[in-house]
């Protein structure tokens, strides 16, 4: 009985990247050596037996359609940054098979420091560095690798070495570093070469799966349409242009001789958590309350002002508070190049539950410190969502009617105490005293207890206590 040649377990039965189109098939152009490279990896990841534990990262390319294609755990990245990415999915899943998937104008251009720096780390990772020598994707402009005299859309009268330089072997420079483990080029373009990528990826992967570290596999492939060729020439162009410039071999390969790494699982435990930033020691301020746990319905912040105002501080005390009372939360910055000045806001969760992202889209509490915040972030708030407004800076009135509003003049609280940076506190304190989700007096615990900046403290205390009297006056 002859062998049943059928799709690998490693993709998916049926490709649902856009209704009506034929979903046995992928989407890339006619000779194209993405779906070459991607079979190799699918029928990898099925023999190796690491489907269900791998993670295909996908950033800015033709690489960011993986997700339609590979039965597995897909991430996406940002334009250069899937060794990042894939570090931290690595070390935080350390029996997962990481697949980093890049291109030449992803990985060589954009993305050239953290490639270096995962590599030189020795990530336990597998890179898979498909080379066209082009940016296929986005136009068919000049990549680093792209060939001496090659015409592109942004050199259309061919590289020339005078101005744009040498084409960037990766391969080379990547196997100088001591960490990786296993770094070769190969390509795609007849069956020989295909047989021979195959072993070099399912190496790579099984490097990994071992733990041994950092693996590299860079791969020669076709992109006829933006090298305006046809599938043939294109074959023609890799055998007798790509291949001189690009050496296909192994360039290092001391798989055998690198001890396992160790793994490492993060803990999710509160005190080792304190205990890594050294921030607390590790005690418990407050008795655990398993009813009011078991109660609490998840808060969702925004919370948004200048850079200087104490915007990330009011968050990450929210975000301690919370552990403290033995919730679940999360925090996430977002500020502008101006760390002083410049726009400044974070994501703050709280929750009885595992917390899947840490991104608030829709907020149902927003603390507008600054006028542009909140016009900026009103918007966002769900329906029946509860916005404090710094009233000291902030003049006009509220737009929305399904919303409560209130109105602090919280630098105006925070100066009469002598600390003008302290209307990060006033905030929390008019919040906390509002909702009644927790009591002031665990606030003033937990300042006593962290904060590093002791001859301040009673102040900020001060203004802690103003900010509830000013909400029970006026509010409650």
């Amino acid at each position: 009985m002859g062998k049943i040649l059928k799709r690998p377990k490693g993709f998916f039965e049926t490709f649902d990247r856009k209704p009506g189109t034929d979903q046995r098939v992928t989407h890339y152009c006619p000779g194209c050596g993405h779906g070459r490279v991607h079979k190799l990896l699918a029928e990898a990841m099925e023999e190796l037996e690491v489907i269900d534990r791998s993670i295909f990262i996908s950033p800015v390319g033709c690489s960011v359609f993986g997700f339609y294609y590979f039965n597995c755990g897909n991430i996406q990245a940002a334009h250069g940054r899937a060794p990042a990415v894939a570090t931290a999915a690595s070390r935080s899943n350390p029996d997962s098979i990481v697949i980093c998937y890049q291109g030449d104008g992803d990985l060589a251009a954009i993305g050239t420091a953290e490639i270096l720096h995962a590599a030189n780390r020795g990530e336990n990772m597998t890179v898979i560095f498909v080379n066209n020598a082009i940016y296929g994707m986005t136009g068919g402009q000049m990549a680093p690798t792209t060939l001496e005299g090659q015409i592109t859309a942004t050199t259309p009268l061919g590289r020339d070495l005078a101005n744009e330089g040498y084409p960037m072997r990766m391969a080379e420079i990547i196997s100088q570093l001591h960490a990786p483990v296993y770094v070769a080029r190969e390509a795609v373009s007849d069956v020989k070469s295909v047989m021979k990528a195959k072993r070099s990826i399912r190496k790579a992967m099984q490097s990994q799966k071992d733990h041994k570290g950092f693996s590299f596999v860079e791969i020669l492939a076709t992109c006829p349409t933006g090298w305006k060729l046809d599938p043939i020439e294109s074959i023609q162009y890799i055998e007798k242009e790509m291949k001189e410039q690009f050496p296909i071999k192994v360039f290092k390969d001391v798989i055998s001789e690198r001890e396992p790494k160790a793994k490492h699982y993060p803990s999710t435990k509160k005190e080792d958590i304190f205990a890594a930033v050294n921030l607390v020691e590790n005690v418990d301020l407050f008795p655990r309350d398993q009813e009011f746990i078991d109660n609490f319905s998840e808060q969702r912040f925004r919370i948004a002002g200048f850079g200087g105002q104490g915007v990330l501080m009011a968050g990450t005390t929210l975000a301690y508070l919370a552990m403290e009372h033995g919730l679940e939360t999360t925090w996430l910055p977002s500020y502008g190049p101006e760390m002083r000045g410049g726009t400044a806001n974070c994501h703050v969760i709280l929750s009885n539950k595992k917390i899947g992202a840490p991104m608030v889209e829709t907020p149902n509490v927003l603390i507008a410190l600054n006028l542009p915040s909140y016009d900026q972030f009103e918007p966002l708030l769900e329906s029946g969502g509860l916005i404090l407004v710094n009233s000291s800076i902030i003049e006009r009135e509220n737009k929305r009617d399904d919303v409560t509003t209130l109105r602090i003049p919280m630098n105006e609280i925070a100066e009469s105490c002598g600390v003008r940076a302290a209307a990060n506190m006033a905030a929390l304190s008019a919040y906390l005293t509002y909702s009644k989700l927790m009591k002031i007096d665990r606030l003033v615990t937990l300042i006593k207890h962290n904060f590093k900046k002791r001859d301040l403290i009673d102040k900020n205390i001060a203004v802690i206590e103003k900010a509830s009297e000013y909400v029970t006056k006026h509010y409650l």
